[in-house]
């Protein structure tokens, strides 16, 4: 998880860009001083957010502390270890007390909650009057293989794809949903939804081809029990393989992805 993380921060550099940008254009007049980054997995979001708004501090909660440390370790190698705090939380039981925050940051992180709208009156209470939060979500997971890839029966992405929804309708009911009313619900503003439509193409850095194995990874961990034996097959050549039409050494790979920034604040 922590490769896939970093390799995902990594290839969709240009985005975090843009999002931090939306925030930093909202919060021109008072940057804030205090971050809070729910879920913050390895820190893509955190240190964005500090790269950023350099007069700022960030608190990173996660429930993994494999992947706090990580965070830590790459806080170090910016240098920027002294303005990140770090909090072990399990989200859906009691929350630490962080504080007042200017900015909460929440990137695929809402929808793993077991009660999301108690989540967002958390924040509402954790955010100062006039604070921002942004919610980032996903459309599942990004795409990277041609309709026929020389092997197996044409459309094995799409049906792992399509596994891997019906699966998450069951384990992630919240993933998709409109975060705005639900915003508005909990008491915030919603002052900007913008989608974001990811589409790289070749040619590409090799970070792309790790990316996509660890991606395509993440996937049969998720679909193994729903796939044929043959599309199975077909999959765990792609990830495993060293040869040319191995998934790292493809020249043929494509980065497809939709993301989409909700920005609310607190009145």
């Amino acid at each position: 998880m922590a490769e896939l993380l970093d390799l995902d921060a990594e290839v969709l550099h240009t985005f975090l860009s843009e999002a931090t940008a939306v925030l930093a254009q909202l919060a021109r007049d008072e940057p804030p001083h205090r971050i809070l980054d729910l879920g913050s997995g390895t820190g893509a979001g955190t240190l964005a957010l500090l790269q950023r708004f350099e007069g700022a501090e960030a608190i990173a909660a996660d429930r993994s502390p494999r992947l706090l440390d990580h965070l830590r370790g790459k806080a170090r190698a910016r240098g920027v270890e002294d303005r990140v705090r770090t909090v072990q939380a399990d989200l859906d039981a009691a929350w630490p007390d962080f504080g007042a925050v200017n900015l909460v940051w929440a990137s695929a992180s809402l929808h793993h909650l077991t009660d999301p709208d108690r989540g967002l009156r958390q924040i509402f209470e954790s955010l100062r009057p006039g604070g921002l939060l942004a919610v980032i979500e996903m459309a599942g997971f990004p795409r990277f293989l041609p309709d026929d890839i020389g092997r197996g029966r044409p459309g094995l992405e799409a049906r792992c794809h399509a596994a891997r929804a019906e699966a998450h309708t069951e384990s992630l009911p919240d993933l998709g949903s409109d975060w705005g009313p639900r915003l508005s619900a909990a008491g915030f503003a919603v002052e900007v939804e913008r989608a974001f439509t990811i589409d790289l193409r070749p040619p590409l850095p090799e970070s792309v081809g790790r990316y996509a194995r660890a991606s395509l990874g993440m996937l049969r961990s998720r679909v193994a029990e729903k796939l044929s034996s043959e599309d199975l097959a077909t999959l765990d050549h792609l990830i495993d393989s060293d040869g040319p039409d191995g998934v790292v050494r493809r020249d043929d790979l494509t980065v497809r992805a939709e993301r989409t920034l909700w920005a609310a604040r607190r009145p």
